[in-house]
């Protein structure tokens, strides 16, 4: 009887060890759990790879816009090979940024004004009807159909001229003016610079053109006036900056 007990006792620490392992199992449980929002973060770690890569593109995009220290040209000289009543030319002997020596021949110019006169009082705003003209010039050897423009006076206002223009050739007035764009047509030799104005909230009037001038007005819708464009029968280039750039600007903001 007494052996049979020292069995039994012995026996107790066997359940003992069978729970160990699975505490074990509990605790590998456990920290495995504790690993997985680990690989759910993973991923977070290439918002700064992103960021590293833009970087570079705004450096670059500020280099670009450094302001550039130009140099100067040196006139050397200059004389008046022609004079008129809308122009000048000049011969002038400089040098050129850069050092180079050289003689030019330059077309001096007050400067022109272009008025792009819309009439925007229909249902369809957007196609609304363009002030154009057709006239006769001689330098092309055809007529061309332009935009209203013409020369400044010595000193004189843009805007105001403008609005002189446009009542001189045309009668119109405008309620609302903008400045749209300015360029140079020909800068190679040509120093006239054109400065283009929006002109919206037409009333109309009575022409008063200049006596060499025999100008055509017509009313056309911008969409016509980008077909006309489009087959060539505009070769006018203030109007085909003006129309084209006003079409572009015009479609983004109906598209907003």
């Amino acid at each position: 009887m007494a052996g049979k007990n020292k069995v039994i006792k012995a026996a107790a620490p066997k359940k003992a060890k069978t729970a160990k392992p699975k505490a074990k199992k509990a605790a590998k449980a456990t920290v495995a759990k504790a690993v997985k929002p680990k690989t759910v973060k993973a991923p977070k770690p290439k918002k700064p790879k992103a960021e590293q890569r833009k970087a570079p593109k705004a450096k670059k995009a500020a280099k670009t816009h450094k302001p550039v220290v130009e140099e100067q040209e040196q006139l050397l000289s200059s004389e008046v090979a022609f004079e008129g009543p809308l122009f000048r030319v000049l011969r002038d002997r400089l040098i050129e940024p850069g050092g180079k020596e050289g003689v030019r021949d330059i077309i001096r110019h007050n400067g022109s004004v272009v008025i792009l006169a819309v009439d925007n009082h229909g249902k369809n705003k957007k196609d609304p009807w363009i002030v154009v003209e057709r006239q006769y010039r001689h330098a092309a050897m055809q007529f061309l159909w332009e935009l209203p423009a013409g020369k400044l006076e010595q000193g004189e206002d843009p805007l105001e001229g403008a609005k002189r223009e446009l009542k001189e050739e045309t009668g119109y007035l405008a309620k609302k003016w903008k400045p749209l764009v300015e360029y140079y047509a020909s800068p190679g030799f040509l120093g006239e610079s054109m400065k283009v104005f929006l002109a919206e909230g037409l009333v109309a009037g009575e022409a008063h053109p200049e006596d060499d001038e025999q100008i055509e007005i017509r009313l056309v819708k911008l969409s016509e006036v980008l077909k006309m464009i489009e087959k060539g029968a505009i070769l006018d280039g203030k109007t085909l900056t003006s129309v084209m750039l006003y079409a572009r600007k015009a479609r983004g903001k109906h598209k907003k």
